[in-house]
């Protein structure tokens, strides 16, 4: 680490207007930052950490914050000297992207839905680096090779929303890295990735320190990526600093007590060896989820997928015909018993969300089968579908996208019950006002609107609209991976609650395999769009056959300091490409069973 001072707040305070009067959102924090140092705040959803590192580029008054207090100082490289909470909109704008680069949280909302990923990338590139188009285009392709996006020459070319949310991420890193900012602040910048992306893109973030002696602000409720790359931890709550030192002294030696209750939230990888199934995380303020039954799987199947197939046709010449397909999801079974969480992961693109979203026919499979309480979903009419989903409910990766910025939090959780008429007048008042309860939203904010909330807010409030019509089935698709890990800890408690109370089934998308190993019961992997090892999860988590599924678990960042993260990086070999000509079809697949329910994928490549 090098000697010196790149930035130092003192006596940090941040205010939002509102109609009761100011609402102070930081209050007398002060940190600083060494040059080539890492430094990390922690803390809960809502607790300042992401004000307080917007406040640093003058982002907070664009959506009406003001600082009122404290000194915010930028030490640049040519021994100049910039304050930050004074500096002028024209310098802000050169520091910005150029000195100063940013990750932020959610990548659909910090990229153009109207111009391609190209145009986007090469526009910071231009303005800051002063390079041709050709010249900013080819770092452009560079920078996503970095961050291993597959066929990176097509993803320039891309929109947005063509693109999986963890492809998106590691766009927006790319953006941030490309202009080798002198200060990176990272806003939870691996939330969207699956560990071993989220491994490569830490270990990437750790070397250009290294190379280009740049500073990292990193936000994240990530505790083991704490471990894994800070070297110094400033843990707020409330808006407050709490505790602030070495990365080894925060986490082995805490002093404070939101500390040790946020450590004690941590979900470890191995922390279920041996147990039989799902079971409560310890709570931080001392909520505990004691579930009324065993969280023991039914004998009775919900849910059967068989064969399921899903491609999107890619268009080409003046007749638009279809000239390749991108093969999604590729010939996939699984079943869901009542009351039982199967858990799917692996990396983003790999078909997770579609396999999800088909099961809903919220994308129309190509070709298989999905049965429903023995009902063929795929043969019913859109009026039975209708009803049908009030037993079939999906909590959706981006909470902002999925949530109605024009509508109150209290209408679009009534929503579900009113389309299904389930209650009416106070009755439906006291069920969404319990419902906030359930997932601990205070009820206060019940008419507020969702740019008013935090992302981990946001997604609880979509968690509490998916339980509204009392479903036996959601799609979880990432539903804690936005949360920090004291709400993650109480949202996985609810649902545990909720299974053992109600008998909900859950299939659950995820990337965190610690979370996976806490809830599931039996887990699915996939790779490439099909799935490439199944079993229980104690086979999965502990007896490991498939070298992918050996992949992701070594990349699960751990709380001890002294382990490096690219020392556990271990590459994979990036998936075939998911395109083929049209009217291709692959081999289906062939499964070895390696002991009763555990099934591993025989022909690797298709």
């Amino acid at each position: 680490m090098n000697e010196g001072i790149l930035v130092r707040a003192d006596g940090l305070k941040v205010e939002f207007p509102s109609k009761a009067g100011p609402v102070v959102a930081v209050e007398d924090v002060s940190f600083q930052i060494g040059k080539g140092e890492i430094v990390c705040i922690v803390g809960e959803s809502g607790s300042g950490k992401s004000v307080s590192s917007y406040s640093l580029m003058q982002l907070t008054k664009f959506s009406g914050g003001r600082i009122s207090n404290g000194e915010l100082t930028f030490y640049r490289r040519d021994g100049t000297v910039v304050d930050l909470r004074r500096a002028g909109e024209d310098r802000m704008r050169r520091i910005r992207g150029n000195e100063i680069g940013m990750v932020f949280q959610e990548p659909m909302t910090a990229l153009n839905p109207a111009y391609t990923i190209g145009w986007q990338m090469a526009e910071g590139l231009r303005l800051h680096m002063g390079l041709t188009r050709r010249q900013a285009d080819k770092r452009s392709l560079e920078m996503l090779r970095m961050v291993r996006i597959s066929e990176p020459e097509k993803r320039l070319r891309q929109y947005p929303h063509e693109l999986s949310g963890g492809m998106r991420q590691r766009v927006v890193i790319a953006m941030a890295l490309a202009c080798e900012p002198h200060l990176l602040i990272a806003d939870e910048p691996t939330t969207a990735l699956d560990v071993t992306v989220q491994a490569e893109i830490l270990g990437l973030i750790d070397l250009l320190r290294e190379e280009t002696g740049a500073a990292i602000l990193l936000i994240t409720h990530d505790m083991a990526v704490v471990a894994q790359m800070a070297d110094r931890v400033v843990v707020m709550h409330r808006g407050r600093k709490v505790e602030d030192g070495p990365v080894r002294q925060i986490l082995q030696e805490p002093r404070h007590e939101y500390t040790k209750a946020l450590l004690a939230a941590v979900p470890k990888l191995g922390d279920m060896s041996k147990r039989p199934g799902p079971e409560p995380m310890k709570i931080i303020g001392g909520y505990e989820c004691a579930p009324a039954k065993p969280l023991v799987a039914g004998d009775s199947r919900l849910l059967t997928v068989g064969n399921l197939v899903k491609r999107f046709p890619i268009r080409g010449g003046i007749f638009g015909r279809t000239t390749a397909n991108v093969h999604a999801v590729e010939d996939i079974s699984f079943t869901v018993s009542e009351n039982e969480t199967l858990a799917l992961v692996g990396e983003s693109g790999s078909g997770k969300s579609v396999t999800g979203r088909a099961v809903l026919r919220l994308e129309e499979p190509d070709s298989g089968t999905v049965h429903f309480q023995g009902r063929d979903v795929l043969s019913l009419h859109p009026s039975d579908m209708r009803d049908l989903r009030r037993n079939m409910q999906m909590v959706f990766q981006d909470p902002y996208g999925s949530l109605n910025p024009q509508k109150r939090l209290c209408d679009q959780v009534a929503e579900p019950i009113r389309n299904f008429r389930l209650d009416e007048g106070s009755a439906l008042d006291d069920r969404v006002a319990t419902l906030f309860d359930r997932v601990h939203l205070p009820r206060s904010f019940l008419r507020r609107y969702p740019a008013e909330l935090s992302g981990g807010q946001r997604q609880r409030v979509a968690i509490a609209r998916a339980l509204a019509p009392n479903p036996k089935f959601i799609v979880a698709d990432e539903a804690v991976s936005a949360l920090d890990v004291s709400v993650q800890a109480q949202v996985l408690n609810l649902m545990m609650e909720l299974q053992a109370d109600l008998g909900i089934s859950y299939l659950f998308i995820s990337h965190d395999m610690a979370v996976v190993e806490r809830i599931s019961h039996r887990v699915a992997v996939m790779y490439s769009g099909r799935i490439v090892e199944t079993g229980s999860r104690r086979d999965v988590f502990e007896n490991p056959r498939h070298d992918y599924t050996k992949a992701l678990l070594a990349a699960v960042p751990t709380l001890d300091p002294d382990s490096s993260i690219r020392d556990r990086v271990k590459p994979i070999s990036p998936p075939a490409s998911p395109i083929h000509p049209a009217g291709y079809e692959p081999a289906p697949p062939e499964y070895r069973e390696i002991s009763s329910g555990h099934f591993v994928l025989r022909n690797a490549s298709w």
